[in-house]
């Protein structure tokens, strides 16, 4: 399994990965469950550059050239930034009346989306990609990781503190009581 930066042409097969863990959340975005219209609108943003589900802020694990997951993450102080060109398309084209609450801030990375194709799931794809990213971030360049994780999936959350994140507080998100994690260089436990 080789780990890589993304490009614009992987955008297809990023936005069918996404679907599996923003399905619903980009349905409230359209104001519509329509899963193609949803893939489009994920396509779109991941095509274009200098916004949150750019293709700039993913990495993604591959087996003989095919993508069998990733990863989106971006530093939390450009969330507003980043957010700002998926609000206005929102606005622009779709008929939803929108309130995002903000899931992360200055002062971390922040793990957006990690997706593994389902047939790939269970074999430790997930916890290879954020080995990736605590080598990369916690330990290379001395950043504090974050994500959210619902607090009814405890058995992500049991993998994210085996890794050596740990609980900083919980966030409201589109309706979701989430936990938030982070990890930093003290507490990582790189795995194998």
């Amino acid at each position: 399994m080789m780990i890589r930066k993304a490009t614009s042409n992987d955008a297809e097969s990023i936005a069918t990965l996404f679907m599996l863990v923003l399905e619903n959340m980009v349905y409230k975005f359209i104001g519509e469950t329509d899963y193609h219209k949803a893939k489009e609108f994920l396509t779109y943003f991941l095509q274009k550059e200098h916004n949150q589900y750019s293709f700039q802020n993913c990495y993604l694990a591959e087996i003989e050239d095919e993508i069998i997951g990733v990863v989106n993450l971006y530093d939390g102080a450009e969330l507003l930034e980043l957010r700002k060109p998926i609000l206005d398309h929102i606005a622009q084209n779709y008929a939803a009346d929108l309130h995002i609450e903000d899931e992360t801030q200055a002062g971390e990375y922040y793990i957006d989306t990690i997706a593994v194709c389902s047939s790939e799931q269970g074999k430790g794809i997930g916890s290879k990609l954020l080995n990736h990213l605590i080598e990369e971030y916690v330990f290379q360049q001395q950043q504090t990781l974050g994500l959210l994780v619902d607090e009814n999936n405890p058995k992500a959350k049991k993998l994210y503190l085996k890794m050596g994140f740990e609980c900083v507080g919980t966030k409201r998100l589109l309706g979701h009581h989430l936990d938030h994690l982070q990890i930093k260089k003290e507490q990582a436990i790189v795995n194998p």
